[in-house]
């Protein structure tokens, strides 16, 4: 399962990555919250991405208020916010080699097309309100119009051992196993089959816009993150962006998926089920509130966010370890 890949940077670097469609809520907080402790317990850095591709989910200001609640939270990152909305040519060029080696190819489906092969098939329709894509145009369009670009899930393997290849020098992976392995901080041991539960996934969309599951990987690995902390929705996530990871020649990032906060419903908090944005003018107690979702005891002394930061780095620091 043990790829060989260029090795992680000698010092710790995480990352928050908000999309703007709206406020910071509770439940981001916790998010940002465990990035920011485990950066600073581990003597890292930390950095925040403006997650912006999706542009017409995107809300105007959204990013510039999201920055103003994290500074009341006392949580600054250490460089400018990278904005992925300005990054396209970034992640053509990481789409390219892709496309010449293979890993990548058009697709012509729409979702109603989809929906028609998995019914044929006698498969069941969604994984999580997605479609498992069944590979229609992986050997040709017959054709017909191409709409979007896919990664190929199936049998990929190094083409060369990182010693041999700096990381501008890397190609691609000619081909990767389906059945990805991994280790989370808090989960455990986690595997997926990417090819049988997800199929090839998009890297680029029928609209033109880039795919979270590329931009995402592209930018970890340029910036260097060392370590993904982030919300438990998101661990589904992993083994897709291990296989592109994988491909690319980048290091594998350590990850840590943390508790969701919950909404009335039962469900993730989240913008879409009405989650209130957070009171600025109550800072400390919010940081208070998440910090208990993550563990973190109750009632810390503290007149200030700077207090309580300092407090909460500490114990995250005793609770939490890295093997490197």
């Amino acid at each position: 399962m043990q790829t060989l890949i260029n090795a992680l940077p000698a010092r710790y670097t995480g990352r928050f990555a908000p999309s703007p469609t709206g406020p910071l809520h509770a439940g981001s907080l916790v998010a940002a919250l465990a990035s920011w402790l485990d950066a600073r317990a581990h003597g890292g850095q930390w950095l925040v991405r403006i997650e912006d591709i999706d542009t017409p989910r995107c809300v105007p200001g959204a990013d510039i208020l999201i920055l103003q609640q994290l500074a009341a939270c006392g949580l600054l990152p250490d460089e400018p916010p990278l904005y992925q909305s300005r990054r396209g040519a970034v992640y053509q060029a990481a789409l390219d080699p892709l496309i010449a080696a293979q890993l990548a190819y058009p697709c012509a489906c729409t979702r109603q097309d989809i929906e028609r092969v998995l019914e044929a098939g006698g498969k069941p329709r969604p994984r999580h309100g997605e479609l498992v894509y069944p590979g229609t145009c992986r050997h040709g369009l017959q054709g017909r119009p191409a709409r979007a670009w896919r990664f190929r899930t199936e049998n990929i393997k190094p083409n060369r051992p990182s010693a041999l290849a700096t990381r501008a020098q890397a190609a691609p992976d000619s081909v990767a196993d389906p059945l990805i392995h991994w280790q989370d901080r808090r989960l455990g041991a986690q595997q997926q089959d990417v090819a049988q539960e997800v199929g090839d996934f998009v890297l680029k969309r029928a609209d033109g816009l880039w795919a979270y599951q590329l931009a995402v990987v592209v930018d970890d690995g340029a910036q260097g993150i060392t370590d993904i902390v982030r919300g438990e929705d998101l661990a589904d996530n992993t083994a897709r962006q291990i296989m592109l990871q994988r491909a690319l020649g980048l290091p594998l990032p350590r990850y840590l998926h943390t508790p969701l906060v919950l909404g009335a419903n039962g469900e993730k908090l989240s913008k879409q089920n009405g989650a209130s944005a957070l009171d600025l003018t109550r800072p400390l107690q919010a940081l208070g509130e998440a910090g208990q979702v993550l563990g973190l005891p109750a009632g810390l002394s503290a007149r200030t966010p700077a207090d309580w930061l300092q407090q909460a780095v500490a114990l995250w620091g005793r609770a939490t370890k890295i093997e490197r």
